[in-house]
């Protein structure tokens, strides 16, 4: 199952999105800004491969509700997000309020 709900974040909206998998949740909260999300998010591609793009985008692991992602710190974010403030270990609500 897919849900997608709105959230409100400090007085700013994002979208939170829960794709139920097989063991397994993946989790993300975004903007038009950028996102962050569960472990299952390959910063490395983001940061090498995708590099011109310039993803805004962090990852938390070991989250398995969009409540444990906003409150996780994020354990490494891409090199195009420390243009906002971003810093690995920062709390996923915090780096959201960054980019609204």
């Amino acid at each position: 199952m897919i849900t997608v709900n709105p959230l409100e974040v400090n007085g700013m909206f994002f979208t939170a999105i829960t794709v139920e998998l097989p063991k397994t949740n993946l989790l993300m909260i975004s903007n038009e800004v950028g996102y962050i999300m569960c472990g299952a998010l390959d910063v490395d591609l983001l940061n090498n491969v995708l590099a011109d793009r310039k993803v805004i985008a962090g990852r938390a692991v070991g989250v398995k509700t969009i409540d444990e992602l906003l409150n996780a710190p994020l354990e490494k974010i891409t090199e195009a997000s420390k243009v906002y403030g971003w810093e690995s270990g920062m709390i996923g609500k915090e780096a959201l309020d960054k980019i609204s």
